[in-house]
Protein backbone atom coordinates (compact mmCIF):
# COMPACT_ATOMS: atom_id res chain seq x y z
CA UNK A 1 0.00 0.00 0.00
CA UNK A 2 3.01 2.47 1.30
CA UNK A 3 6.06 2.49 0.59
CA UNK A 4 7.99 0.47 3.89
CA UNK A 5 10.31 3.00 4.42
CA UNK A 6 8.18 5.92 3.93
CA UNK A 7 8.38 7.51 7.17
CA UNK A 8 11.88 6.35 7.59
CA UNK A 9 14.17 8.90 10.10
CA UNK A 10 10.96 10.27 11.24
CA UNK A 11 9.47 10.97 15.23
CA UNK A 12 5.91 10.53 15.69
CA UNK A 13 4.44 11.43 19.26
CA UNK A 14 0.77 9.77 20.35
CA UNK A 15 -0.99 10.58 23.03
CA UNK A 16 -3.43 7.66 24.22
CA UNK A 17 -0.99 5.57 22.28
CA UNK A 18 -1.30 2.72 24.27
CA UNK A 19 -4.27 0.79 23.38
CA UNK A 20 -7.29 0.56 20.52
CA UNK A 21 -6.89 2.87 17.00
CA UNK A 22 -4.28 5.28 18.56
CA UNK A 23 -2.13 2.33 19.21
CA UNK A 24 -3.26 0.60 15.68
CA UNK A 25 -1.74 3.97 14.45
CA UNK A 26 1.53 3.81 16.50
CA UNK A 27 2.17 0.43 14.73
CA UNK A 28 1.61 1.36 11.48
CA UNK A 29 3.41 4.37 11.69
CA UNK A 30 6.64 2.09 13.24
CA UNK A 31 6.17 -0.36 10.54
CA UNK A 32 6.98 2.23 7.98
CA UNK A 33 10.04 3.24 9.34
CA UNK A 34 9.17 5.99 12.21
CA UNK A 35 10.32 6.21 15.70
CA UNK A 36 7.88 6.19 18.15
CA UNK A 37 7.15 7.90 21.94
CA UNK A 38 3.66 6.65 23.17
CA UNK A 39 1.70 8.18 26.16
CA UNK A 40 -0.55 7.24 28.81
CA UNK A 41 -1.93 7.34 32.36
CA UNK A 42 -0.48 3.54 33.09
CA UNK A 43 2.79 3.67 32.66
CA UNK A 44 2.52 -0.67 33.12
CA UNK A 45 0.05 -0.70 30.06
CA UNK A 46 2.51 1.63 27.99
CA UNK A 47 5.55 -0.21 28.56
CA UNK A 48 3.13 -3.59 27.27
CA UNK A 49 2.29 -1.30 24.33
CA UNK A 50 5.93 -0.23 23.47
CA UNK A 51 6.70 -4.54 23.56
CA UNK A 52 4.33 -4.72 21.55
CA UNK A 53 5.73 -1.58 18.77
CA UNK A 54 9.71 -3.33 19.54
CA UNK A 55 7.94 -6.60 18.55
CA UNK A 56 6.12 -5.36 14.74
CA UNK A 57 9.11 -3.33 14.06
CA UNK A 58 12.01 -4.45 15.92
CA UNK A 59 14.63 -1.60 13.75
CA UNK A 60 12.77 1.61 14.79
CA UNK A 61 13.12 3.53 18.58
CA UNK A 62 9.91 3.24 20.53
CA UNK A 63 9.46 5.24 23.86
CA UNK A 64 6.88 5.06 26.72
CA UNK A 65 5.73 7.76 29.27
CA UNK A 66 3.24 8.16 32.07
CA UNK A 67 1.40 11.32 31.58
CA UNK A 68 -2.04 12.39 31.94
CA UNK A 69 -3.15 14.82 28.98
CA UNK A 70 -4.87 17.58 31.26
CA UNK A 71 -1.55 18.32 32.92
CA UNK A 72 0.41 20.65 30.44
CA UNK A 73 3.80 20.22 32.05
CA UNK A 74 3.41 16.64 32.41
CA UNK A 75 2.88 16.82 28.34
CA UNK A 76 6.06 18.87 27.96
CA UNK A 77 8.02 17.44 29.81
CA UNK A 78 7.89 14.07 27.82
CA UNK A 79 7.71 16.25 24.63
CA UNK A 80 11.18 16.97 25.69
CA UNK A 81 12.27 13.94 26.57
CA UNK A 82 11.45 12.54 23.18
CA UNK A 83 13.31 15.59 21.52
CA UNK A 84 16.20 14.91 23.20
CA UNK A 85 16.64 11.09 22.77
CA UNK A 86 14.65 10.51 19.29
CA UNK A 87 15.58 14.41 17.94
CA UNK A 88 12.52 17.28 16.82
CA UNK A 89 9.18 15.45 16.12
CA UNK A 90 8.09 15.13 12.55
CA UNK A 91 4.58 13.74 13.95
CA UNK A 92 2.09 14.67 16.27
CA UNK A 93 -0.93 12.63 17.19
CA UNK A 94 -3.17 13.53 19.87
CA UNK A 95 -5.10 10.93 20.64
CA UNK A 96 -6.53 10.63 23.77
CA UNK A 97 -10.41 10.27 24.45
CA UNK A 98 -12.83 10.09 27.63
CA UNK A 99 -16.47 8.54 26.60
CA UNK A 100 -19.40 6.93 28.71
CA UNK A 101 -22.57 6.55 28.12
CA UNK A 102 -25.36 8.51 29.78
CA UNK A 103 -28.04 11.18 29.13
CA UNK A 104 -27.70 14.81 29.33
CA UNK A 105 -29.52 15.17 32.21
CA UNK A 106 -27.84 12.21 34.41
CA UNK A 107 -24.20 13.43 33.39
CA UNK A 108 -23.07 15.70 36.27
CA UNK A 109 -20.59 18.86 35.89
CA UNK A 110 -17.70 16.89 36.70
CA UNK A 111 -18.20 14.09 34.20
CA UNK A 112 -18.93 16.40 31.12
CA UNK A 113 -16.02 18.44 32.52
CA UNK A 114 -13.45 15.59 32.90
CA UNK A 115 -14.64 14.30 28.80
CA UNK A 116 -14.28 18.42 27.58
CA UNK A 117 -10.92 18.49 29.39
CA UNK A 118 -9.61 14.87 28.20
CA UNK A 119 -10.54 15.41 24.30
CA UNK A 120 -10.25 19.12 24.27
CA UNK A 121 -7.64 20.54 26.83
CA UNK A 122 -6.12 17.64 25.90
CA UNK A 123 -5.89 18.18 22.16
CA UNK A 124 -4.58 21.44 22.83
CA UNK A 125 -2.15 20.61 25.10
CA UNK A 126 -0.01 18.08 22.94
CA UNK A 127 -0.68 20.85 20.18
CA UNK A 128 1.05 23.39 21.86
CA UNK A 129 3.41 21.75 23.34
CA UNK A 130 4.47 19.72 20.21
CA UNK A 131 5.11 23.38 18.75
CA UNK A 132 7.58 23.74 20.09
CA UNK A 133 9.67 20.68 19.34
CA UNK A 134 9.11 19.88 15.53
CA UNK A 135 10.28 20.30 12.78
CA UNK A 136 8.01 23.01 11.24
CA UNK A 137 9.05 23.24 7.95
CA UNK A 138 7.43 19.58 7.81
CA UNK A 139 5.56 18.13 10.61
CA UNK A 140 1.80 17.05 10.98
CA UNK A 141 -0.25 17.07 13.48
CA UNK A 142 -2.89 14.69 13.81
CA UNK A 143 -6.34 14.98 16.16
CA UNK A 144 -8.52 11.73 16.30
CA UNK A 145 -11.79 13.45 16.41
CA UNK A 146 -15.39 11.28 16.12
CA UNK A 147 -18.54 11.32 14.30
CA UNK A 148 -20.22 12.99 17.25
CA UNK A 149 -18.27 16.18 15.94
CA UNK A 150 -20.97 17.03 13.78
CA UNK A 151 -23.83 14.52 13.85
CA UNK A 152 -25.80 15.12 17.47
CA UNK A 153 -26.08 11.60 19.11
CA UNK A 154 -28.21 10.51 22.03
CA UNK A 155 -26.35 9.98 24.95
CA UNK A 156 -23.40 11.41 24.03
CA UNK A 157 -23.96 15.38 24.87
CA UNK A 158 -20.35 15.63 26.61
CA UNK A 159 -18.52 13.97 23.66
CA UNK A 160 -20.17 15.73 21.24
CA UNK A 161 -18.81 19.20 22.64
CA UNK A 162 -15.46 17.64 23.09
CA UNK A 163 -14.88 16.31 19.70
CA UNK A 164 -16.74 19.72 17.71
CA UNK A 165 -14.60 21.56 19.87
CA UNK A 166 -11.41 19.81 18.63
CA UNK A 167 -12.70 20.23 15.00
CA UNK A 168 -13.01 23.70 15.09
CA UNK A 169 -9.32 23.84 16.96
CA UNK A 170 -7.40 22.01 14.62
CA UNK A 171 -9.07 24.32 11.60
CA UNK A 172 -7.90 27.43 13.79
CA UNK A 173 -4.80 26.21 14.19
CA UNK A 174 -4.11 24.99 10.75
CA UNK A 175 -4.54 28.71 9.56
CA UNK A 176 -2.13 30.13 12.28
CA UNK A 177 0.08 27.14 11.49
CA UNK A 178 0.42 26.67 7.97
CA UNK A 179 2.60 29.26 7.15
CA UNK A 180 4.92 27.66 9.89
CA UNK A 181 5.04 24.51 8.17
CA UNK A 182 2.64 22.88 10.78
CA UNK A 183 -0.25 20.90 8.61
CA UNK A 184 -2.59 20.22 11.40
CA UNK A 185 -5.70 17.67 10.40
CA UNK A 186 -8.12 15.21 11.95
CA UNK A 187 -9.49 11.58 11.61
CA UNK A 188 -12.89 10.73 12.46
CA UNK A 189 -12.81 7.27 12.69
CA UNK A 190 -16.03 4.99 12.11
CA UNK A 191 -16.96 1.84 13.80
CA UNK A 192 -13.83 0.12 14.10
CA UNK A 193 -14.75 -3.64 14.88
CA UNK A 194 -10.98 -4.45 16.39
CA UNK A 195 -11.32 -2.04 19.30
CA UNK A 196 -12.47 -3.31 23.14
CA UNK A 197 -15.30 -0.11 23.10
CA UNK A 198 -16.62 -1.73 20.41
CA UNK A 199 -16.88 -5.15 21.39
CA UNK A 200 -18.04 -4.25 24.46
CA UNK A 201 -20.68 -2.31 23.02
CA UNK A 202 -22.17 -5.06 20.38
CA UNK A 203 -22.01 -7.11 23.20
CA UNK A 204 -24.91 -5.48 24.77
CA UNK A 205 -26.69 -5.25 21.13
CA UNK A 206 -29.15 -8.40 20.74
CA UNK A 207 -27.98 -8.87 17.30
CA UNK A 208 -24.42 -8.03 17.98
CA UNK A 209 -24.27 -5.06 16.34
CA UNK A 210 -25.49 -7.06 12.65
CA UNK A 211 -28.37 -3.50 12.26
CA UNK A 212 -25.45 -1.45 11.93
CA UNK A 213 -23.28 -2.97 9.83
CA UNK A 214 -25.82 -3.13 7.54
CA UNK A 215 -26.19 0.17 7.96
CA UNK A 216 -22.83 1.08 6.65
CA UNK A 217 -22.79 1.54 2.70
CA UNK A 218 -19.51 -0.50 2.75
CA UNK A 219 -20.88 -3.04 4.34
CA UNK A 220 -18.46 -4.14 7.14
CA UNK A 221 -16.91 -2.91 10.49
CA UNK A 222 -13.81 -0.91 9.85
CA UNK A 223 -10.14 -1.73 11.40
CA UNK A 224 -7.31 0.08 12.68
CA UNK A 225 -5.31 -0.77 10.11
CA UNK A 226 -7.87 1.34 7.91
CA UNK A 227 -7.31 4.31 10.41
CA UNK A 228 -3.62 3.93 10.51
CA UNK A 229 -3.45 3.91 6.78
CA UNK A 230 -5.09 7.42 6.50
CA UNK A 231 -2.70 8.73 9.20
CA UNK A 232 0.28 7.37 7.38
CA UNK A 233 -1.73 9.40 4.03
CA UNK A 234 -1.40 12.55 6.85
CA UNK A 235 1.55 12.63 7.99
CA UNK A 236 3.44 11.37 4.97
CA UNK A 237 4.57 13.53 1.65
CA UNK A 238 1.60 11.78 0.30
CA UNK A 239 -0.60 14.57 1.95
CA UNK A 240 1.66 17.23 1.64
CA UNK A 241 -0.98 19.12 0.30
CA UNK A 242 -3.77 18.48 2.84
CA UNK A 243 -4.33 20.88 5.65
CA UNK A 244 -7.43 21.96 7.92
CA UNK A 245 -9.00 18.87 7.10
CA UNK A 246 -10.88 16.05 9.07
CA UNK A 247 -10.73 12.72 7.28
CA UNK A 248 -13.82 10.48 7.27
CA UNK A 249 -12.65 7.25 7.75
CA UNK A 250 -16.14 5.37 8.53
CA UNK A 251 -16.91 3.54 5.39
CA UNK A 252 -19.79 5.80 4.72
CA UNK A 253 -21.32 5.75 8.25
CA UNK A 254 -21.82 9.51 8.24
CA UNK A 255 -23.78 9.72 4.74
CA UNK A 256 -27.04 8.24 6.35
CA UNK A 257 -28.40 4.52 7.04
CA UNK A 258 -27.85 2.20 4.05
CA UNK A 259 -29.89 -0.42 5.04
CA UNK A 260 -32.32 -0.07 2.87
CA UNK A 261 -33.33 -2.93 0.58
CA UNK A 262 -33.56 -1.09 -2.52
CA UNK A 263 -30.06 -0.11 -1.99
CA UNK A 264 -28.80 -3.33 -2.54
CA UNK A 265 -27.70 -4.25 -6.50
CA UNK A 266 -30.34 -6.22 -8.46
CA UNK A 267 -27.70 -7.83 -10.72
Amino acid sequence: MFKEDILLGKTAYISGGTSGINLGIALTLARHGANIAIIGRDLEKAERAADTIRSAAPTVKVLCFSADVRDYDAIEDTMKQTSEQLGQLDIVIAGAAGNFFAPAVSISPKGFKTVVDIDLMGTFHVFRAGFDYCKKTTASFIAITAPQAVNATPLQAHVCAAKAGVNALLKTLAMEWGPSGIRVNGIAPGLTGDTEGLKRLFATDPDGGQKMIDALPIRRLGSVDDIGAAAIYLSSPLGAYVNGTVLDVDGGYQIGDASLDCLSPTR
